[in-house]
């Protein structure tokens, strides 16, 4: 009985002691306080919210020993300068969209979106198992910065307008709230371009200084409230099949982390990416039905506007490719990426998306 007791003691204690050995090694790793700066407004509970998601995953994943402070757009800089605070050590993270930035170099557009460019999930394997995530940290890295995919919107649409586009005439003059490489294939078909912040558009529109806008999709356009001053909603946002967020990171501050807290950042990040898309998808169809029941008139583009701006994306990409040896050497990798996830999706995801539409269009859902 006694030597029961004592080897029932033994192994109580030794449980103890191996339960006890990794939270020593917890409490011995670094308190580390970040600051992120964000390019959305609080306003936005998807995109901003992403931001907010991400810093809780970082502090549960680190038993709240690395903590980011989240700040919006223009608290500490403006929303388009997040990269540049980022790059300087301002802050040392930042949360953003790549495409922000082609004004620097037009190669960071496809680290977010081009014109008629992979869908969500084919830019994901792109970045993740394609060799497109190695190419761009080529990019990310002359900047001083590493990036992670973090948040995805989906497809989106392809904005409000003040009068239907019927044909290529319409699109002549039209003063569009559009920029980067969209802005400039919309060049190619007429369209005057704009660069707004999305809280200038309502009044912008209901004055007539502009003609349209695109932003994301129904949820985050309804909180906008555009559809009171431009009635058409067109589709889809051909420059925007798939459109990724990332976090840009400053380099000196990423390798002065822990491993483990550089893989905290890369799990969370992963998960934010997941959270915001499926977020999405789950709000958009019941703002887009309520949109609809409003007064909002659905419409897609027509074909011919469709493969008009094809035609001049393609020339936008062999012009910018002739000027930017960095532009074209990821240009000519993602474009031989996206023929071959084409070819794969037409077989079995468009199948049956195709046919399910079918059923939904016959009322049999």
């Amino acid at each position: 009985m006694e030597r029961r007791h004592l080897v029932r003691s033994g192994a109580v204690g030794a449980v103890a002691a191996a339960l006890a050995t990794p939270a020593l090694a917890q409490g011995a790793m670094p308190e580390v306080k970040w600051r992120l700066t964000s390019s959305f407004p609080k306003s936005l509970d998807t995109l901003y919210g992403g931001a907010e998601f991400f810093a809780r995953r970082v502090a549960a994943l680190t038993d709240n020993r690395f903590q980011i402070r989240t700040f919006s757009s223009g608290e500490i800089v403006p929303p388009l300068q997040a990269l540049d605070a980022t790059q300087n050590g301002t802050v040392e993270c930042s949360q953003t969209a790549p495409y922000y930035y082609v004004g620097k170099d037009p190669t960071f557009a496809f680290g977010t979106a081009v014109p008629f460019g992979l869908n969500t999930r084919q830019h994901t394997a792109w970045i993740r198992h394609g060799g497109g995530g190695a190419l761009m940290d080529e990019l990310y890295r002359s900047y001083n910065t590493l990036a992670f995919q973090m948040g995805h919107t989906g497809a989106q649409m392809g904005g409000w307008f003040r009068k239907e586009i019927k044909s290529l005439d319409d699109m002549k003059g039209l003063k569009m709230r559009i920029a980067g490489f969209a802005g400039q294939v919309m060049a190619k078909l007429g369209v005057l371009p704009q660069q707004l912040a999305a809280g200038d558009v309502y009044a912008a529109l209901e004055k007539g200084t502009i003609d349209a806008m695109e932003f994301v999709g129904p949820y985050d356009d309804q909180k906008l409230g555009i559809n009171k001053v431009a009635p058409f909603y067109h589709y889809p946002a051909w420059w925007e099949g798939g459109a990724a967020l990332s976090l840009f990171v400053n380099l000196q501050a990423y390798e002065a982390l822990p491993e483990s807290y550089r893989a905290a950042l890369q799990s969370a990040a992963a998960e934010t990416t997941e959270w915001t898309l499926s977020k999405y998808d789950a709000l958009n169809p019941g703002a887009l039905r309520e949109l609809v029941a409003a007064g909002t008139k659905l419409v897609p583009f027509p074909a011919a506007v469709m493969e008009a701006s094809f035609a001049a994306a393609n020339e936008v990409f062999a012009e910018t490719a002739a000027a930017n040896p960095k532009f074209k050497k990821v240009h000519d990798h993602y474009m031989a990426f996206r023929r071959d996830q084409v070819l794969w999706f037409r077989v079995a995801e468009n199948g049956f998306d195709n046919f399910m539409a079918r059923q939904s269009a016959a009322n049999r859902l």
